[in-house]
């Protein structure tokens, strides 16, 4: 016992010492008890003052986060006895989380279908904010262990916000699909952990002996136990064969929902990719299966799969779930790149993407709320008749195909440079097909993204069938991300210069 009392020492002194690393973290715990207490309080009522609570506190996290900037001025720092990695790049995904977060949590109450719900959204805001909490954990973990309650945190709560409209079947159904399909990912990636720990005696990524000890194990039995971890990372990123379960969720779920778990937890999901891969893929002293060509063969299918299954879509929220899996395969060949260009493209390519997914999804609420349409033949006519929005949707639908000059164009543009540079070192046919595969799907994209401008505009209705209705908050929050998207593509040095 007398042995111990020195590391119990050490242990308390690096808690001490870690947690002005880890204060967004703090605040948001803190939000989430705010939040959580201000709706038992209020009741059903409590809706609007959760919403303006949670907003507030995540302006302030946002601030803490700028913070860790002067933090990490003489390089990355683990914390928590390397539980955690605080780097420059894990703060911005941090930040581009929690602004999107905050435009998602302004969106939440302007879904009909969604504010309609007799318990209100008091509970959904305590919900995200708690996904938001494990989302930051997944950008910095950095140990098997916190990888695990990362992934699991955030799972649990997208299970709960899948299934929020507890009185509409198909969203019930999308959410128990959700549950088994998660239940099962994590199962599996747990599997895989335990035989990382048992191989290597480490539950550290980055401990000397980590790969050193895998090495020592047979080639095929520590290769299967990481590519079972990637299962379960995977199911986050929903990259082909872990991707089924995303039309029918998406689908399924409220749109708001959908425009979140389509952005902001695959971008916790390719951070944590980005911090899981440097052990296997860099140190050189791996010896199992090359991880890169496992990963370029999954972003190749990805991106075939993804685009080619969107094309023969006719309901809008499914259509844009398989071009997420497509730009999920896309988004992958920045990871391979595991250098400060790859990592400055992956960023500021998920962040335009990820604007560009949630002003689609609030425009296809916009006329879900005012013409009552879900598909993309119901929008006959509707861009006459609703000029701005159709405009807008155009624009948002030009950056998520990647045309000039929009910053859908900018990203894909830095993510082909990046590849192309390690290509001229390296001459890896492997990145050829990586960008061959893009620039074909890119074409792919074109022809089910066009199909809403060409519904909306080119394409009459029965103007006796469309009603007029005023909705300005979609309205006015997708002029502002088409605004954005445009701006970026002109002048994307105001965000790239800082990645």
């Amino acid at each position: 016992m007398h042995d111990l009392l020195p590391h119990i020492s050490v242990q308390l002194n690096n808690v001490f010492d870690s947690i002005r690393f880890f204060m967004p973290e703090i605040y948001l715990g803190a939000l989430f008890l705010i939040v959580l207490i201000t709706d038992l309080i209020f009741g059903k009522t409590s809706t609007t003052l959760c919403r303006i609570v949670a907003c507030a506190g995540i302006v302030v996290v946002m601030f803490k986060d700028l913070q860790q900037v002067a933090l990490i001025l003489d390089g990355p720092h683990l914390i928590f006895t390397n539980m955690l990695l605080l780097s420059r790049g894990g703060v911005f995904f941090k930040l581009i989380i929690d602004l999107l977060a905050f435009i998602l949590l302004l969106y939440f109450t302007w879904d009909d279908k969604l504010s309609s719900h007799q318990k209100g959204l008091a509970d959904l805001y305590t919900i995200t904010i708690a996904s938001i909490f494990g989302l930051h954990l997944m950008v910095m973990a950095v140990n098997l262990l916190s990888i695990y309650l990362a992934i699991e945190i955030v799972s649990i709560a997208s299970y709960l916000m899948v299934a929020y409209r507890t009185e509409n079947a198909f969203s019930t159904e999308a959410g128990l699909k959700y549950v088994l399909f998660g239940a099962a990912s994590s199962a599996i990636m747990l599997y895989g952990i335990s035989l990382l720990y048992g191989f290597s005696g480490s539950l550290d990524l980055f401990s000397a002996g980590f790969i050193d000890q895998l090495s020592k194990v047979n080639t095929i039995s520590s290769s299967f136990a990481v590519i079972l971890v990637l299962v379960g990372i995977g199911f986050k990123l929903s990259f082909v064969p872990i991707h089924f379960w995303v039309p029918d969720v998406y689908q399924g779920a409220p749109t708001p929902v959908t425009a979140y778990l389509s952005t902001v937890p695959k971008i916790g999901a390719f951070a944590l990719l980005f911090n899981f891969l440097p052990p296997f893929l860099l140190l050189g002293k791996w010896t199992g299966f090359d991880l890169s060509i496992i990963l370029a063969v999954a972003s190749i299918v990805t991106m075939i799969a993804g685009n080619f299954a969107a094309v023969i879509q006719s309901n809008v929220k499914r259509m844009l779930a398989y071009s997420s899996i497509g730009h999920t395969g896309f988004a992958l060949m920045s990871v391979l790149i595991l250098n400060q260009q790859g990592l400055s493209a992956l960023t500021y390519y998920l962040f335009v993407y990820a604007l560009a997914n949630i002003g689609a999804l609030v425009l296809a609420t916009y006329f879900s709320n005012v013409a009552g349409v879900d598909n993309m033949d119901g929008y006959k006519g509707l861009g006459l008749k609703y000029p701005v929005a159709g405009v807008c949707f155009t624009i948002i639908l030009v950056s998520l195909t990647g045309l000039p000059v929009s910053a859908g164009f900018t990203g894909k543009l830095f993510v082909f440079s990046a590849v192309y540079n390690i290509y001229q070192q390296s001459h890896n046919i492997w990145l050829v097909l990586l960008m061959g595969t893009g620039a074909l799907t890119t074409v792919v994209s074109l022809f089910y993204y066009i199909k809403i401008p060409l519904n909306l505009f080119l394409k009459r209705a029965d103007i006796s069938e469309i009603t007029y209705k005023k909705d300005y908050n979609p309205l006015i929050l997708a002029v502002v991300i088409s605004f954005v998207l445009v701006l970026l593509g002109i002048f994307p040095n105001f965000v790239i210069k800082y990645l």
